[in-house]
């Protein structure tokens, strides 16, 4: 993996696993010890879900660059339709407190997407693919 790709990919789970500690902590407070084992469990699936799409689409651009927009947007769509069938098969669990885990997915979800787009912005990446030097026209 490039490392534009390493540093856009920290720079969003790392904000994502500081967001579902301390949901952790406050399921941890309001709903016990399950409420807390909910928050890690949904923060867990959260980057596995995002980081592995985020590892696809890069795979995408570099190998079909005109592919790029229509796979990011089926992309994400698979990844909400995933997490809301996560919500949806772990809604009556007895192994975690299912509510913290629902509110810890949606929060870990938006957190991974707003430090996705903060840390894509401010890269600095080329459109271009310069020419080698050495090659004449």
């Amino acid at each position: 993996m490039p490392s534009n790709d390493v540093r856009i990919l920290l720079q969003a789970a790392v904000p994502t696993a500081v967001a579902g500690a301390l949901a952790a902590v406050v399921s941890g407070v309001v709903a016990g010890g399950k409420g807390a084992v909910g928050a890690v469990v949904a923060t867990l699936v959260v980057i596995l879900f995002m980081g592995l799409g985020l590892y696809i689409l890069q795979r995408t651009a570099k190998s079909l660059p005109h592919l790029f927009q229509a796979m990011g947007l089926m992309l994400y769509a698979t990844q909400i339709l995933l997490l809301f069938v996560f919500l949806a098969a772990f809604k009556n669990t007895t192994l975690f407190h299912p509510r913290a885990f629902a509110f810890t997915l949606v929060a870990g979800t938006l957190a991974w997407i707003a430090a996705q787009t903060r840390a894509h912005m401010k890269s600095k990446i080329l459109y271009v693919e310069p020419e080698k030097s050495g090659h004449s026209s």
